[in-house]
């Protein structure tokens, strides 16, 4: 790369943090880590710290911190704490990428942060634009601020579309793997352990993210990311069932020509990307065989098996104060399901019944956002109650 890139890690100790960190060891000439950040595991804020050597580190669990400023005594580390500190570590004046991959409605506000300070954000945290696509969509073109996607998806249409006219686009195509129960009657959702919810077939994510790819929730929640990163209302927006998860996403022009982006099933991939651009970096990571993979499969998905995908496009159509309660709706009630407090088949009806009486917002003023987020968590913990579940 032409110039040196320093970078904020939100969300470190994650998947997507360590697997950014991979790509910083390897290419250590190019790139620097300034900030790192995490929840409340300082054991791995340490062991990062010791390793990448980066001017702050933030715990939002104030003893964690506490643990941490210990941990790094004498070594030269500031150490941030609280909510106040993750925002700083996303704001730092030092950082020139801020990897914002903080899981859930939790990065709204850094992702906010970050915008707000102009950086170049490279997201992975969907449900910031889910929550909050008009307030910080608007920031970043105020400020100046460049969002580059993470999400294999979404990078995927992100580079299809470089160097291609926007006027001559007709429709995403948006590939999902179904996660473990597709092909499956209705009758399995009867049955779904966490267990079972957390045995993806092809990816390697935290369990939030896996149950939403369980009930295919993810999926929605990328379609309304994709809403904002793109520009495109729901209905340009189609989602295909991909089980080999080689093609990433697609993009349909106005003549039927279909443009696509192929990879191995690796975060690591897009993270680069992103991190890279506009260049790409030369990475020894294993090449797509497509001899290998022999087949390419593509299946419309089935709504009634996964109606949380449908909740998610009607989610996008209504606004206002829907999709925010959607998604914290949802957070609570796959929390609720992997404490073994409400079963799977029933996060899609908590999330409805959320979404029906979600009240009305300006979803341009980031105060009412938050706030309906905190609203919805409540109506979610009281709904649950009557389906078995514990607030």
């Amino acid at each position: 790369m032409t110039t040196r890139k320093r970078i904020s890690i939100l969300g470190s100790t994650g998947s997507i943090g360590l697997s950014t960190l991979d790509i910083v060891a390897r290419r250590a000439g190019d790139l620097e880590v300034v900030a790192l950040a995490s929840r409340s595991d300082f054991r791995g804020i340490l062991d990062q710290a010791r390793r990448f050597r980066p001017k702050v580190v933030a715990l939002f669990d104030d003893q964690a911190a506490a643990d941490a400023k210990k941990g790094l005594e004498g070594a030269g580390i500031e150490v941030l704490c609280g909510a106040q500190g993750i925002l700083e570590a996303a704001s730092l004046p030092d950082a020139d990428i801020v990897v914002s991959s903080v899981v859930g409605a939790a990065g709204i506000m850094p992702t906010y942060a970050a915008v707000q300070a102009g950086k170049v954000v490279a997201l992975a945290n969907k449900e910031a634009l889910v929550s909050a696509g008009a307030v910080i969509t608007a920031e970043a073109e105020r400020r100046g601020a460049r969002i580059l996607p993470i999400d294999s998806e979404h990078s995927a249409v992100f580079q299809v579309l470089m160097g291609q006219d926007r006027k001559a686009l007709r429709k995403l195509v948006l590939t999902a793997s179904g996660g473990p129960f597709f092909g499956k009657g209705p009758g399995i959702l009867e049955e779904v352990t966490p267990e079972m919810a957390l045995d993806h077939p092809q990816w390697k994510m935290g369990p939030k993210v896996t149950v939403d790819s369980a009930t295919m929730m993810n999926k929605g929640l990328e379609v309304i990311e994709a809403h904002w990163l793109f520009g495109l209302p729901g209905d340009r927006i189609e989602v295909l069932i991909h089980p080999q998860s080689i093609v990433h996403s697609m993009v349909e022009f106005i003549d039927g020509s279909i443009l696509a982006q192929m990879g191995v099933t690796d975060m690591r991939l897009p993270i680069a990307f992103a991190l890279g651009y506009p260049e790409r970096m030369d990475l020894p990571f294993d090449p797509l065989d497509l001899a290998e993979a022999r087949k390419l499969e593509f299946f419309r998905p089935d709504f009634d098996l996964f109606p949380c995908l449908g909740l998610a496009y009607d989610a996008l159509r209504r606004g206002g104060g829907v999709p925010a309660s959607m998604n914290a709706a949802n957070e609570e009630a796959v929390d609720a399901f992997l404490a073994g407090r409400l079963p799977f088949k029933e996060i899609a009806g908590v999330v409805k019944a959320v979404m029906d009486r979600a009240p009305a917002i300006d979803d341009t003023d980031l105060s009412e956002v938050l706030k309906c987020d905190r609203w919805a968590r409540q109506a979610a913990g009281e709904i649950m109650l009557s389906f078995g579940g514990a607030a």
